[in-house]
């Protein structure tokens, strides 16, 4: 085994994804990178169930995660599951076929680590320059929000933090995930602006905003994903999104140009997919929601999260 070698895995809602990297001193070096949309969650909003069919899938990736490690030969390793089990009634089942049939045992986390993980994940782009930061993850079956004040060290200090249980998969299996009217969206846009409006309310985070003391990061497939549209890629290009700054107005230019988008003009992007295709619209609406709420001029955005707050909470710990 090599003790240099770290690996994080990230089973959500939608999709499981792994990393394997080697501590750098203060940075992390990519050795390896995995990811599958699986849609684990996919009717768990109806029935509470993860099905047969969603699992099988699931498995099949996680399986090609511990080969991958294996093969690396990983010295530490961490496997973790989001909302999406912390809500099937099946989770403990699950969890137990996984140990017996590729042998790991995968931890489900709660909603606060989740959105430790996120800022953790998300601190090195942060700019020192800014006394606060709001960073939100727009996940498969969960919104996690934090607000954070900057303390000279590379890990700031939690002010507060929320979490939804509410995401893109279930938005879009509620209120449907392709053409929407101009009125339907309003109110899915309204529906998320509900559920966060008191977190605003309970920390007067648009002042700072007002005052040009915070920054937003946004972390996501739902933010990489608009921002590869905004540029006009020609396929997804990770070197080109993370730590990129856009103008919010900007991005709701990018948000309108995706909602007039047809079903298969959605699936036929190439930066959007079919795997993707019902979950960007909803991902949309939690954006605006978002920035209805807090007046950012522009949003950095993340294409890292949990799996890094993984990497770097282990690395920290040796």
């Amino acid at each position: 085994m090599d003790k240099n070698l770290f690996a994080a895995v990230d089973l959500g809602t939608n999709n499981c994804r792994l990393l394997v990297a080697k501590s750098m001193g203060s940075k992390i070096r990519i050795i390896d990178a995995y990811s599958r949309i699986v849609r684990l969650g996919e009717g768990l909003s109806q029935n509470g169930m993860l099905s047969q069919k969603a699992m099988k899938r699931t498995l099949q990736a996680l399986q090609v995660c511990e080969n991958k490690i294996k093969q690396r030969e990983v010295g530490r390793v961490r496997y973790v599951a989001t909302a999406v089990c912390r809500k099937a009634q099946n989770c403990n089942e699950f969890v137990s076929l996984v140990n017996e049939r590729i042998g790991i045992n995968l931890e489900v986390i709660t909603a606060e680590e989740e959105a430790v993980l996120a800022l953790l994940g998300c601190a090195p782009i942060i700019d020192p320059l800014k006394k606060y930061a709001l960073v939100f993850d727009i996940g498969g079956g969960s919104i996690e929000v934090v607000w954070a004040a900057l303390n000279g060290s590379a890990y700031p200090d939690i002010k507060a933090w929320i979490s939804l249980p509410i995401g893109v998969v279930t938005l879009s299996e509620e209120f449907g995930g392709y053409e929407h009217t101009s009125k339907s969206f309003v109110e899915l846009k309204n529906f998320v602006i509900n559920k966060l409006i008191s977190f605003e309310e309970d920390n007067n985070i648009s002042h700072e905003f007002n005052q040009n003391t915070a920054q937003m990061i946004g972390t996501s497939g739902t933010m990489s994903t608009l921002a590869a549209v905004h540029l006009n890629l020609s396929r997804y290009n990770r070197s080109v999104i993370d730590c990129r700054s856009i103008s919010s107005s900007e991005l709701l230019i990018t948000s309108n140009k995706i909602k007039a988008m047809k079903k298969d003009t959605l699936i036929a992007h190439p930066c959007i997919l079919k795997g993707r295709a019902d979950l960007v619209v909803p991902g949309c609406s939690v954006l605006e929601a978002i920035l209805t709420i807090w007046p950012a001029s522009n949003v950095s955005i993340a294409d890292r999260g949990i799996r890094e707050g993984m990497l770097r909470k282990m690395m920290s710990m040796c």
